[in-house]
């Protein structure tokens, strides 16, 4: 086993990791819990019903404020716990987002590839459905975050974030089964188009909300201007309709951005109240959790972690970027979950209410390598995507996996 804390690996084959024996048995049993789509396809968090297409967007309460439906919200317990409990799939290529089907199995995005393959829950096996046309793979950019439909039992559409020779952009496109391994994806219909693209900071996370909005973090590109600039869909977090459009309750009528000044957000989700919660990478010191507010700025690239600068919003938990780097988080038993990549571990933050409840957990340091994706199943079940071949890592046999873990 590797030392914990070894940080990011570039190169050398570095010590193993220990293999996870065979497949727990409530693996299927667990994924199929999120038939929905969990937080990727439009549910609210924790087995809610999602909210009608036009209801107001999900609100958090400013840092440090009591949520106005409770003096004193009930806190998730100071430590918790992670169990590796079985291995869904090995020997992915680059895998990026997973979206849960709705009987158990998963669709999962190689960013490298631009294929999305559809993993059996049952055996593990993956099976390419379909490559997503115009995807221009390179530095960070390629196909990332997939989500899908909030009505996909009747339309059977995923969506998809990816970087293109011009731009990052989201598009959809119908899964018919009934078609042909490889061929099963429709022509793309393009969502949002326009997003920057870059080398590095492409963002790429989309998740549709409670309200059955569809959410998007973006990156600056490493054009640290563009978080600040409220016409650059880069550096934000965007809110719209399925079909792409700006909605009611976005800071602007007429436009999809929701939050600004973000440098590279890779986390979305929403806790039981329906709070939205994002990750985002930091520069060279900290990086951070926020608690989103519409219209809200979170600081970059004036403000890096917590700088408490007017008219600013600062995070409510920080890291060093040696110890996290995190990209997918999920919210399970009243705690959020976050991935690290360059920190290979994955961190508890205990919630209370609005603000953490005790300090963050870190679990798995070294064990798996880099973290790219956590999704919640409901209840005490997660699903956790390594990122070893990602180009930033070391690969070993099996490299890359996607793990269940049960949590408290």
């Amino acid at each position: 086993m590797r030392a914990a804390g070894t940080g990011r690996r570039f190169g050398g084959a570095g010590a193993g990791r220990p293999a996870v024996h065979g497949r727990a048995r409530g693996v299927l049993a667990a994924v199929a819990l999120a038939g929905c789509g969990a937080l990727l396809a439009g549910c609210s968090p924790e087995g809610g019903p999602a909210g009608s297409a036009g209801a107001s967007p999900p609100r958090g309460t400013p840092s440090g404020s009591v949520p106005a439906s409770a003096e004193a919200p009930s806190a998730a317990p100071a430590k918790g716990s992670v169990e590796v409990t079985g291995e869904v799939a090995r020997d992915l290529e680059s895998p990026w987002g997973v979206a849960p089907l709705p009987d158990g199995d998963l669709l999962v995005a190689s960013r490298d590839k631009g294929t999305v393959s559809r993993v059996s829950a049952g055996s593990g096996k993956a099976v390419v459905i379909g490559k997503v046309p115009g995807v221009a793979p390179g530095g960070e950019g390629g196909l990332l975050g997939l989500a899908l439909s909030p009505s996909f039992a009747s339309d059977r559409m995923v969506y998809a974030y990816f970087t293109t020779e011009s731009d990052n952009r989201i598009a959809r496109m119908r899964y018919d089964e009934k078609r042909e391994p490889g061929q099963q994806l429709g022509a793309p219909d393009t969502v949002l188009r326009g997003i920057p693209k870059g080398v590095v900071h492409n963002g790429g996370r989309i998740a549709f909300g409670p309200d059955r909005m569809l959410y998007a973090g973006t990156g600056e590109t490493g054009d640290t201007g563009l978080a600040q600039d409220r016409k650059s869909l880069g550096g934000k977090i965007l809110r719209m309709t399925p079909d792409g459009q700006p909605v009611h309750g976005n800071p602007e009528p007429d436009s999809v951005v929701y939050s600004h000044g973000h440098r590279n957000v890779q986390g979305l989700a929403w806790d039981q109240d329906k709070r939205l919660w994002a990750a985002e990478f930091g520069q060279n010191t900290w990086d951070e959790l926020n608690l989103i507010e519409p219209g809200a700025n979170y600081g970059w690239p004036q403000a890096e972690g917590k700088a408490g600068l007017a008219g600013m919003r600062d995070p409510v938990a920080v890291w060093r970027t040696d110890e996290a780097s995190p990209s997918g988080i999920a919210v399970a038993r009243g705690s959020v979950w976050m991935a690290g990549l360059k920190g290979e571990r994955l961190w508890r933050i205990p919630l209370a209410g609005d603000r953490p409840a005790a300090e963050p957990e870190a679990f798995l340091e070294g064990r798996y390598g880099r973290l790219r994706s956590v999704v919640a199943l409901g209840g005490d079940r997660l699903l956790l995507v390594t990122s070893e071949t990602d180009r930033r890592g070391s690969p070993e046999a099996g490299d890359d996996r996607i793990l269940t873990l049960t949590v408290r």
